[in-house]
């Protein structure tokens, strides 16, 4: 994995210019593509007593965070709780390309991190918060709705640029939101002000996690052991991008569109199959047995732990360098091209290993693709499809009790079968 990104960086680097620097205070105006509303992107506080639709009032409460904190993010970023440098994560090279493939095409729907315990898959998936990208959101908006997207917009927003209302808009960076194991459903879907709905007939709503990490990631440690209602929670938002809150004949709707990544350790227990199909990937993590690679994993921690500044300053190029590539790679993922003969094949994989549904076929798709513009290139090859394809497929298998072969090598055979 390392030597996967490190070998594409040059290349991508010639070909896409480098990240704008933080633009002014001042507002700048810029047309949508095609034509049509106008946009003010801010990067300070936005316009004061902005209109709002009469019937809905937002209480950013359970979100903890308005526009101006949005815009001070990065000025603060060195106050907050260090973070273990995803570029000095040693070996675990399968978890770490699952992870990036998700962050350049969040369509591949998050993936399942399974293994044993301290083996670094939560410090692994933390970690992974230096290198998210920014997106454009409107200024304001709990739910970090696209400006241009309608999918990824609130009703309140959508119901303003349908009234060709002037929106401000900011780059921040993606979300990742903790889900813990003993959040309540009002704290994960959001909770309505019944007293305030009957007394004032207005819908004074407090949105929750899920609304928090809408366009972001949603992070669940030891996922096995997650509550039965708050897996219905998310399997429900999973399947359909909307939270719906329910209360008293009162409903309200918003966007919950999220990079799903769970982990855990299979001993704990299973996890439901209707939440494993859910995983658009899975990353099997074991414990590393090489001597040598466990001591520089040992030496690498004392020396965090110690002085986590000075330790992340000597990682700060990789991880530029590797933020760079991301954005690259997400940017170029567009003209990524796979063929049809590539594409039959995938799917005869699917369908001789009794693979149910579509899914696993469209997540296939979309990984190779992924890869490619990770690595720097505008076609998907076989050898892609080869690396990714155990990776969405085994957790879609069908339980054999009987089989002792783990179900990812099991894939492999079916792919060189099928591909030779």
């Amino acid at each position: 994995m390392v030597s996967l990104v490190r070998t594409s960086c040059s290349s991508i680097f010639l070909t896409c210019p480098r990240l704008s620097s933080t633009p002014s205070t001042s507002p700048v105006c810029c047309f949508r593509p095609g034509g049509g509303k106008l946009y003010r992107k801010v990067q300070s506080e936005p316009k004061k007593n902005r209109s709002r639709h009469h019937h809905l009032l937002v209480t950013n409460v359970a979100t903890g965070i308005n526009s101006i904190e949005q815009a001070k993010k990065i000025d603060t970023k060195e106050s907050a709780r260090p973070v273990y440098p995803f570029a000095a994560i040693v070996g675990q090279d399968e978890m770490k390309l699952c992870l990036l493939l998700n962050v350049i095409d969040p369509k591949i729907g998050g993936v399942m991190i399974m293994g044993d315990r301290g083996t670094g898959k939560s410090t692994t998936v933390r970690s992974l918060v230096d290198l998210l990208p920014e997106i454009e959101v409107v200024a304001g908006d709990p739910y970090n709705s696209d400006p241009r997207d309608p999918e990824f917009m609130g009703k309140e927003v959508r119901e303003r640029v349908q009234r060709g209302e002037e929106l401000d808009v900011m780059e921040t960076k993606i979300n990742m939101v903790d889900l813990p194991l003993g959040a309540t459903e009002d704290r994960v879907c959001g909770t309505i002000d019944i007293e305030k709905a009957l007394t004032e007939g207005v819908k004074a709503f407090e949105p929750g996690l899920l609304a928090k990490a809408n366009r972001g990631i949603l992070y669940v440690d030891e996922v096995n052991l997650l509550d039965d209602h708050l897996v219905d929670v998310l399997l429900d938002s999973a399947a359909s991008g909307w939270n719906t809150v329910e209360r008293e004949g009162i409903s309200i709707s918003h966007p919950a569109r999220f990079i799903l990544i769970g982990s855990g350790n299979p001993e704990e227990g299973e996890l439901r199959p209707q939440l494993l199909d859910r995983f658009g990937m899975h990353a099997q993590v074991g414990t590393v047995r090489d001597a040598e690679l466990r001591v520089k994993i040992v030496e690498e921690r004392a020396r965090f732990d110690s002085n986590p500044k000075e330790f992340r300053e000597s990682y700060l190029e990789e991880q530029m360098k590797l933020q760079e590539q991301i954005t690259c790679a997400r940017s170029n993922l567009s003209e990524v091209e796979i063929d049809q003969d590539l594409k039959v094949k995938i799917s005869r994989v699917c369908a001789e290993l009794d693979v149910d549904g579509l899914r696993g076929d469209i997540v296939t798709n979309r990984a190779a693709r992924a890869l490619a513009a990770l690595k720097g290139r505008d076609h998907v090859t076989a050898e892609d499809v080869g690396i990714v394809m155990p990776n969405c497929l085994r957790h879609r298998l069908r339980k054999d009790p009987l089989e002792s072969m783990d179900s990812g090598i099991v894939v492999s055979e079916k792919f060189y079968e099928v591909f030779s």
